[in-house]
């Protein structure tokens, strides 16, 4: 930096140019973040959760919630992965307003779950940006980057040894 900062007001001088990543660019002057909707008012995003990809497409509506053509307590039978689903909604207070329509591939069914779940949250931020707060609050937004570690040679699984003996 070009010049000393010495104390804490200089301090908040400096972070209130820089905020944003756009050097001397005040909060006020940033773009609000925009509507995206296509040619039906339909918001679409993808969501990733372990080896599961979930395309979902929301809309207003009644609530009704399709994956990969059937219906929420069809896909997923346990209370507790439809439980998963309707966080979203909840968090961002619309329960019941839209219609979710998904399509999900790879995984197990807990990993589709949580797929459609950051798709949902995707969308939504998309569909009205003034929920993208509460989402984000909630960690709905980040990706759960965690993934199955792989089987190495001379092992019996990831990290799991074969028995040992002596003879």
């Amino acid at each position: 930096m070009a010049e000393d900062i010495k104390t804490l007001d200089d301090l908040k001088d400096v972070v209130s140019q820089d905020i944003g990543g756009v050097t001397g660019a005040p909060a006020e002057e940033r773009a609000p973040r925009e509507q995206v909707r296509d040619s039906l008012g339909r918001s679409y995003a993808t969501g990733k959760r372990k080896d599961a990809v979930a395309r979902v497409w929301i809309k207003p509506g009644s609530g009704k919630v399709v994956v990969n053509g059937k219906e929420i307590a069809v896909y997923f039978a346990r209370p507790v992965l439809q439980m998963i689903l309707r966080q979203p909604f909840q968090v961002a207070g619309v329960d019941g307003q839209f219609d979710v329509v998904a399509t999900v591939k790879g995984g197990g069914l807990s990993g589709q779950a949580g797929a459609v779940k950051h798709g949902i949250s995707k969308a939504l931020q998309l569909y009205d940006p003034s929920m993208r707060g509460a989402l984000k609050a909630a960690g709905f937004l980040t990706r759960d980057s965690r993934v199955v570690e792989r089987k190495k040679y001379g092992r019996a699984k990831a990290r799991k040894s074969f028995q040992f003996s002596k003879r």
